[in-house]
């Protein structure tokens, strides 16, 4: 993304967005999550204003082909008829006046290593363009994954509710058949205990779901938990078969390794600028001004003009040392470019396996839903008639219950490795 395409959006950040923007609805969507994070998060922010920083170098660097002017103004007071003698090698006389004037100089040349700095720093702003790019994508990243979780905790909340529900139920029924002499107090002992394991898992099921609703806001950029429900989300469509596809679209798509790319480019800009410093730099300067107290003979007016050509001869290895650090870590830069290459290809494949894996879950646990509640009637249905035990009656309670959560639990679960997917290939921006 190019600083002009992003400029209207820093505009737009930094004249209305701050941690406590906009307040969420009771109800919101994944998409009303993620605009809320985009405006409030201030991780976006700070990318932003390094960006800014960015845009400020390139004008740093530029300026020095434009010309400077300063305004003096001199009184001096000196030993009548002296020459100063010692701390350089000419000689200059010494005169008591009072001065004011315009100085100037311009830059002609300095044969490429102003406009070698000048592309370093626009490819540096670029990559914290892209920086910008990738501080979206995270904060997306971490709201796709906590609004789903935040879901996943809620179904699981629901089912939990539902168990204790279904454990009550049969408490009371088998209270009932032990009041006519049906069955034991041992099968009442067995319900009562079920009651109370299914308490505990509705408060450790309550306390997770407060829990994601918090992590959710703060991943939304609220230092506290907002008052709002959630929208159920539809699974995504099927996966691409070849990872390679995938793959191949992360590494033109992920702002990251678009940024590490312009950081290489610029530093070996940065590294011909280092090798240009044995150049000559050829400037042209002024003066001109006025002297109204002044000694005789010196003139009343003063003005010079001139042209300096400066070429470095010896410096104790000092432009050798800066252009090899300067070679060193261009070098570096590229190998962080390969580096993270090789790691975004394999995040991208770990990603869609996770993904397959995870989808693969949705077929097996829906067959595991109905096998449990074909399981939960025939057991039901034994023990009504006598011939199953109130232990065979809650094994089948608790694997209804265990199979609902890990349905709900598989479908959030592909949610979330496709978000993952999603990140690794560059899809989220």
């Amino acid at each position: 993304m190019t600083s002009k395409r992003l400029r209207p959006f820093l505009l737009l950040l930094l004249a209305g967005c701050s941690v406590v923007c906009a307040q969420p609805p009771a109800t919101i969507t994944l998409a009303q999550a993620q605009s809320f994070a985009l405006q409030n998060h201030p991780r976006i922010a700070s990318a932003a204003f390094l960006a800014q920083a960015g845009q400020a170098q390139v004008k740093e660097a530029h300026s020095a082909y434009l010309p400077t002017f300063s305004a003096n103004l001199t009184g001096v007071e000196a030993q009548h008829e002296s020459t100063l003698m010692v701390g350089a090698v000419p000689t200059s006389s010494l005169y008591s006046r009072a001065a004011s004037g315009l100085s100037g100089s311009q830059l002609l040349t300095d044969f490429g290593r102003t406009s070698s700095f000048v592309k370093s720093a626009k490819l540096r702003h670029e990559s914290e363009d892209q920086d910008v790019v990738n501080a979206r994508a995270q904060v997306l990243l971490n709201v796709n994954i906590a609004y789903y979780q935040a879901l996943s905790a809620r179904a699981v909340l629901k089912a939990a509710r539902a168990n204790l529900d279904l454990f009550n139920l049969t408490l009371r029924q088998v209270k009932s058949l032990a009041q006519s002499s049906l069955r034991s107090t041992l099968d009442v002992s067995f319900a009562q205990v079920n009651v109370s394991q299914a308490e505990l898992e509705l408060v450790q099921a309550e306390d997770d779901e407060r829990a994601s609703h918090a992590r959710l806001s703060a991943a939304m950029g609220y230092e506290r938990d907002q008052a709002f429900d959630l929208s159920d989300e539809p699974l995504p469509s099927a996966l691409e078969p070849d990872v390679n596809v995938l793959v191949n679209r992360a590494m033109q798509e992920r702002p990251d390794l678009e940024a590490s790319r312009l950081n290489f480019q610029s530093l070996e800009r940065y590294a011909q600028a280092e090798k240009r410093l044995w150049n000559p730099t050829i400037t042209v300067a002024g003066v001109a001004g006025v002297a109204p107290e002044r000694e005789q003979p010196l003139h009343e007016t003063y003005s010079a003009a001139g042209i300096n050509v400066s070429i470095p001869v010896l410096n104790g290895g000092l432009f050798a040392a800066r252009h090899a650090e300067a070679e060193a870590r261009a070098q570096s830069a590229q190998k962080d470019v390969q580096d993270l290459s090789v790691q975004i290809a394999r995040d991208v494949q770990v990603a869609w396996l996770d993904a397959n894996n995870a989808f693969r879950k949705l077929d097996v646990t829906a067959r595991m839903v109905t096998q449990a509640n074909d399981a939960l009637r025939l057991a039901q249905a034994r023990y009504e008639s006598s011939l199953g035990s109130i232990v065979e009656l809650n094994q089948a309670q608790v694997s209804q219950t265990a199979a609902e959560i890990a349905a709900a639990s598989a479908k959030y679960e592909y949610l979330e490795r496709r978000a993952a997917l999603d990140y690794a290939m560059g899809a989220l921006k």
